[in-house]
């Protein structure tokens, strides 16, 4: 049950993340060729296991794309918040389809499941 709801929760971040988006009126061109950007975390797996979830994990939770949603809407700055957006759009992506988390053990434990 609790799966489902984390799997729910990140399909409304999705959703919420696109209806914002789409309220600020940028480009969806721009939303295109970055929502796959956070994914080059990944390359921290370069170097090993423990590393790489490190850097995964820190390029998928809120936390980066939180602070700067907050630092450009003060600063308004238009740019950073559409690269926030699709930051947050990203995660919740992949966490509505299971990819959650890393554990240091290898790329498909998570905290999700099992990839």
């Amino acid at each position: 049950m609790s799966k489902g709801l984390l799997h729910s929760e990140g399909l409304i971040v999705f959703i919420g993340s696109l209806y914002f988006y789409a309220s600020i009126d940028a480009s969806w061109l721009l939303f295109v060729l970055c929502l796959f950007l956070p994914d080059l975390f990944m390359l921290g797996y370069l170097v090993n296991n423990r590393i790489g979830a490190l850097v995964y994990n820190i390029g998928h939770t809120y936390l980066i794309p939180l602070l700067f949603l907050i630092l450009s809407v003060s600063l308004n700055l238009d740019l950073l918040l559409a690269l926030s957006l699709i930051w947050i759009a990203h995660i919740g992506m992949d966490r509505t389809v299971g990819y959650g988390l890393k554990y240091p053990t290898q790329f498909k434990d998570t905290h999700l499941q099992k990839v």
